[in-house]
């Protein structure tokens, strides 16, 4: 009898900070590898030694690129770590965009600390650099979807189609003869840009994401809201600023406003987008049309009809710029990024419009806006709320309680255990309850750094 131990280091009562390490009698695997993000107390976590000796750990497979799943990467290769990083060829794509992206800021936002004198460290420093983000991607290796992949004896993976973004899979790993199955974050099986995931079909031990485990996407009309809100900026002369992850997200609301203008459902307005690192994705979808649904026509196509944003003194001429205007800017859930110049030259005035358009963790300010916060904080100051706050939640990229249900549905065998991540507290009862009504299994809602024994 053989001892698999699992803890869960991040992502367990929680939807941020993926990272699950399984050490075996073969070997050592982290399962993503991600930053916590949001709160305070969460976002303190990344400061902290990590759990296990990172020099020990042999591979780190990424399920996806997001920033969640990825972006402790240079900071575990800060602590020793030295094997390889394997995800499929546009994960690995995106992942670079995005530590490079991540190091960037955080080096600027050090320098800016230290300047304005706003931080409580003295000197303020990088969560990483980018040297240590460049320095990590010497360890990276593609992996393809569809095919299994033998590591030793007794240990093999293979990565599967799962929508959500370009290139992001769930993972299957057969050790000492038991499946174990990582679902990744879900994508959903009517998406603008990408097919619908695949689903497993034998588990014994799942981790499944319980995201939207309590809730189903409403019913909207985005066509007709995002119609609406420009007929609404046009007549006010003022800005739709629209924060948006770089990843699949940004790319589909060009896609949709690109859509509306061929169908004469909206004007000529100008569309800005001011995300480099969400013009650094298009590429990616250039590269792996096999990866998503757009022709090579369409796509050249929608990118010919925005405006791409290349400097940070473009930044500054969009917002001067009179003309009634559509901003899509990172970040999603306003943490970072070019939206927060937007939003605090733009914020304090009634002529603004922000559409939030996907999943708000608590803590962050897109939370805040969606809670109707009356001031935001931005680079240690406050900013009266005046704009106008919409949300679309059926842009979301994760399944719902639904679809979450319908992927799991396959599943010929009983799983010997079913672990709930990936989703706030609420949200993963809501979703063991679902499992057990429905399917009769018994799932587990792991806190943070428990661990758990499995014998094979």
């Amino acid at each position: 009898m053989k001892t698999i131990t699992v803890q869960f280091l991040g992502a367990a009562g929680t939807v941020t900070g993926s990272k699950f390490y399984l050490e075996t009698p073969d070997g050592n695997f982290l399962i993503d590898c991600g930053m916590f993000q949001g709160l305070k107390e969460l976002r303190e976590e990344n400061w902290k030694p990590f759990p296990v000796d990172a020099s020990k750990i042999n591979f780190v497979f990424l399920t996806h690129g997001h920033l969640d799943h990825t972006g402790y990467l240079p900071r575990l290769f800060k602590e020793g770590f030295r094997g390889k990083i394997i995800g499929t060829p546009p994960t690995l794509a995106i992942t670079e965009i995005i530590l490079l992206d991540s190091a960037k800021i955080h080096e600027e936002e050090a320098e800016r600390a230290n300047k304005e004198g706003y931080s409580k460290h003295q000197p303020a420093k990088p969560f990483y650099t980018i040297k240590e983000a460049e320095a990590t991607l010497r360890l990276f290796k593609n992996a393809e979807k569809d095919i299994w992949i033998t590591l030793t004896e007794h240990i093999q993976y293979r990565f599967r189609y799962n929508g959500h973004i370009i290139g992001a899979t769930f993972i299957e790993l057969d050790v000492y003869g038991k499946r174990f199955v990582f679902s990744g974050d879900i994508g959903r099986t009517e998406d603008a840009l990408l097919f619908p995931p695949e689903k497993p079909e034998w588990v014994d031990y799942l981790f499944l994401e319980s995201t939207y485990g309590n809730r189903l996407h409403p019913e909207e009309d985005v066509e007709s809201l995002l119609v609406q809100l420009i007929q609404k900026t046009i007549e006010e002369r003022g800005t739709l600023i629209i924060p948006s992850f770089a990843v699949e997200r940004l790319q589909t609301l060009m896609y949709l406003l690109w859509s509306l203008y061929q169908k004469n459902k909206i004007p000529n307005i100008p569309i800005f987008i001011d995300s480099p690192m969400g013009s650094n994705v298009l590429s990616v979808f250039e590269r792996f049309p096999e990866w998503h649904k757009l022709t090579p026509e369409q796509f050249h196509a929608m990118s010919n009809r925005m405006n791409v944003v290349a400097s940070y003194k473009e930044t500054w001429e969009t917002i001067d710029d009179p003309r009634p205007k559509v901003v899509i800017a990172g970040s999603g859930m306003v943490t970072g990024g070019r939206v927060l110049t937007y939003l605090k030259q733009l914020i304090d005035q009634s002529t603004t419009n922000i559409l939030l358009v996907g999943y708000q963790a608590e803590g962050t300010r897109g939370r805040q806006l969606l809670e109707g916060a009356h001031e935001l904080k931005f680079f240690g100051k406050y900013y009266p709320v005046k704009a106008s706050v919409h949300h679309v939640e059926s842009l979301s990229a994760h399944a719902d309680q639904n679809g979450l249900l319908d992927w799991v549905s396959d599943i010929k065998n009983n799983p010997e255990e079913v672990f709930l991540i990936h989703g706030e507290p609420t949200a993963q009862d809501s979703l063991r309850i679902k499992l057990k009504d429905t399917f009769n299994w018994r799932a587990s809602l792991p806190k943070l750094y428990d661990i758990h024994n499995i014998w094979v």
